[in-house]
């Protein structure tokens, strides 16, 4: 049976588990009004994308997806 030869060391198990850390989440400053969004999504704040507007600010405000 397959027994460890020596104790895992703390620093060496801590590198193995550096894999699972948790990334942060994509977000970039939207090109027109300055607040933050989700890459290739339609601003929720101002309904800009790609410099233009797509849909209009009111309706852009209850479209709040996370």
């Amino acid at each position: 049976m397959a027994v460890p030869k020596k104790k895992v060391s703390p620093s060496r198990a801590g590198m193995r588990r550096s894999h699972q850390a948790l990334t942060a989440s994509a977000h970039i400053e939207c090109s027109n009004c300055g607040e933050l969004k989700r890459p290739h999504h339609v601003c929720s704040h101002c309904g800009h994308y790609d410099g233009r507007e797509v849909m209009a600010a009111d309706k852009a405000k209850g479209v709040v997806r996370v």
